[in-house]
């Protein structure tokens, strides 16, 4: 450890910088920016405090906005999901100042946050809303400093609008999470399959002849269910909000209760954002060999303490990243990932051909907060339409893909709202 680091080896540098290059090569249109950086350099002058989920794809990020003139000081988000390779190449490389070992206890996980935060940053990257949090709870001498920031998690946004509901937040915020790439790519098309890819790799489960229950059916739960459905599974819907269960019905899907859904189930997925979705009433009814998956950033939406309360025996590590917890009379309930976000901690998220998309947004959002906060509110703002056309016209282009360009003709009737043309 030193005062601009602390990894679990620093030595596992080289085998990081593989796994780096590996990300690079699938991230064209980061690579394209991080290239485009390197002479606008919209970042001179400035550090960039983030909390991120440490992989070879934020490395890639990383990497472009230092690139672009930022110096960046990286906690972990999840330490669950941090790669120790990754963490050494970054720190080894000075790509960034790192603070990131998998598996830290939470008294570790809040000390690298702090140690970020102490760079006196001007910009933040956050996924959660935890940095921010800490920000403005235990450093309020830091934020008249920081002049904006960027949220890559749809729970972190509403934890940031409720900051700005009550007057607290201190600067504008950029809601990445909430972008139509983010929804349509990252969240129903890489998050359907990175859980899948999560819990058969934890299980070595088979999908086909299950019943698998998802409780939410947003984008994310979206995803997943259509995987699973693919995969041959029975799904079934729990849901809060009438028109996404209507949604749900409309599509073909079963829709219940999560407590009338509780004893058919033989996997169930977590993706609601909320906490407790899966309750000890639940828990009393579901049948012996259940697994329990959570697809939500934070870990809450399965209520583990009541779990350990109910269990007689809890056998840790039955299979990585699956814990058994024994109930009276034999019952056994098995737990992926600590209850923490599935795909990230027992697989390795979305693929790296996803998030340059999703980085690429991110660094793009980052330069404009960079250029423009001094004209924002202090509020969580859409990001530009047009940072995201401009990353989906890069992506077409380096998949060698063409479409259609309206005509004159057509724009004029689109824009009109008369009779003419008709």
């Amino acid at each position: 450890m030193s005062d601009l680091w602390d990894v679990a080896d620093i030595g596992l540098a080289d085998a990081g910088e593989e796994r780096i290059a590996w990300a690079e090569r699938e991230s064209p249109v980061l690579c394209m920016i991080r290239d485009r950086f390197l002479s606008e350099r919209p970042f001179d002058g400035l550090t960039v405090a983030a909390c991120l989920q440490v992989t070879a794809e934020t490395a890639v990020l990383t990497r472009a906005l230092r690139c672009g003139g930022a110096q960046v000081w990286l906690a972990a988000s999840n330490p669950l999901s941090t790669q120790d390779d990754v963490a050494a190449a970054l720190a080894a490389s000075g790509s960034a100042a790192v603070f990131a070992r998998q598996g830290v206890d939470i008294d570790t996980y809040y000390r690298h946050i702090r140690q970020v935060i102490g760079a006196q940053p001007d910009l933040v990257i956050d996924d959660g809303g935890d940095l921010v949090d800490l920000l403005h709870a235990e450093r309020p001498d830091c934020l008249t400093r920081v002049i904006a920031g960027c949220e890559f998690t749809a729970s972190g946004i509403t934890r940031m609008r409720r900051m700005a509901a009550a007057g607290v937040l201190a600067f504008p915020v950029a809601g990445l999470g909430e972008t139509q790439l983010m929804r349509v790519v990252g969240n129903t098309c890489a998050t359907g399959q990175s859980v899948i890819d999560g819990i058969v790799r934890a299980t070595n489960m088979l999908i086909a002849g299950a019943t698998v229950v998802v409780a939410g059916f947003g984008p994310c739960g979206q995803g997943i269910a259509s995987r699973a459905r693919g995969f041959g599974a029975e799904v079934i819907i729990t849901e809060t909000d009438p028109v996404r269960a209507l949604s749900a019905v409309l599509q073909g899907y079963r829709v219940l209760p999560m407590l009338a859904a509780a004893p058919f189930g033989d996997l169930f997925i977590t993706a609601t954002g909320s906490r407790d979705v899966i309750s000890k009433d639940e828990l009393t009814l579901m049948r012996d060999g259940v697994i329990l998956a959570n697809a939500g950033h934070f870990d809450v939406e399965i209520d583990i303490r009541a779990l350990a309360d109910a269990a007689d025996a809890v056998r840790h590590h039955v299979r990585p990243h699956t814990d058994e917890y024994v109930l009276a009379g034999g019952r056994r309930l098995r737990l992926l990932a600590e209850g923490r976000v599935v795909n990230l901690v027992a697989a390795e998220g979305h693929p790296a051909s996803v998030m340059d998309l999703s980085f690429a947004c991110q660094a793009l959002a980052l330069a404009w907060l960079a250029a423009n906060a001094t004209s924002l509110e202090p509020a969580v703002h859409e990001v530009p339409a047009a940072i995201e056309v401009e990353v989906a016209n890069l992506k077409l282009a380096a998949l060698g893909l063409e479409i259609d360009a309206s005509t004159p003709a057509q724009q004029d009737y689109l824009s009109s709202w008369g009779r003419d043309g008709h």
